[in-house]
């Protein structure tokens, strides 16, 4: 019997310490089927982060490193430094990237590192206990804005994507979401041009993905679906914002 699907290589068989309903897991298997597919999984090697994804070692089946909190794009520049044959990537989320992170991802993209980041944004502290993030939404509840994130407070959510896709040295900037189907397809095919542009020696490539968080919302994971929809993709538009081979295009 032919096999139709399988689990790809590119995952060991540990399984996922996410709750239920966290969408991490769909986007660490489009990056494990995209090394797999562009058989790079013997030459990957990946920085995981200090947050959600604290113990994404050992669920990539290549070569891992672990990053201080924020800091995975300053350690993956140096791994890209040394080994400028070897595929590159870091895996992200919001607290990590778009807060204490902040100043390792700017300037690894106004380097133009020659790195992927696959940028995990679910509006909140996930492991830490769900404090308000900043990319949190206006009037979202968390441990830490418990009336609400209010902006004359607390500022806006930043757009991580918008800001970066300024700067000359990001040569792909892509924001993707995985709460249907049809979104997952096109974040996997944005995930591979993502490493195609570092195959490419393009530059610094990037692709924040729109994700769930059930338990820290408080909601179930089917309304967390819609509340991705509903609530994130209106303020963090999907598309493309910047592109080596052609202008920016957003799908909202």
């Amino acid at each position: 019997m032919p096999v139709i699907f399988e689990r790809t290589r590119g995952l060991t068989e540990v399984e996922f310490h996410y709750c239920p309903g966290c969408t991490h897991g769909i986007t660490h298997r489009l990056v494990a089927e995209t090394l797999e597919e562009m058989e790079l999984l013997g030459d990957a090697i990946g920085v995981a982060p200090v947050g959600c994804a604290v113990l994404a070692y050992q669920y990539f089946n290549c070569d891992m490193h672990e990053a201080a909190h924020g800091r995975a794009p300053a350690m993956a520049t140096g791994v890209k430094r040394v080994l400028p044959d070897k595929t590159v990537f870091t895996y992200q989320g919001d607290g990590d990237l778009a807060s204490i992170g902040t100043a390792e991802i700017v300037h690894a993209a106004h380097r133009g590192e020659n790195i992927t980041v696959i940028f995990a944004n679910n509006a909140i502290y996930g492991m830490t206990g769900g404090q308000m993030a900043p990319t949190t939404m206006v009037g979202q509840r968390t441990t830490t804005s418990p009336l609400g994130r209010d902006p004359r407070h607390a500022g806006y959510p930043i757009r991580m994507a918008e800001m970066l896709a300024t700067i000359t040295g990001a040569a792909f900037v892509e924001r993707v979401s995985v709460h249907n189907p049809a979104h997952i397809r096109k974040a996997k095919k944005a995930i591979r041009t993502a490493f195609e542009c570092q195959q490419n020696k393009a530059g610094f490539s990037i692709v924040e993905v729109l994700s769930t968080c059930p338990t820290n919302w408080g909601i179930s994971p089917l309304e967390s679906l819609d509340w991705v929809k509903e609530t994130m993709i209106p303020y963090f538009p999907l598309g493309n914002f910047r592109h080596p081979d052609k202008e920016a295009v957003h799908d909202a």
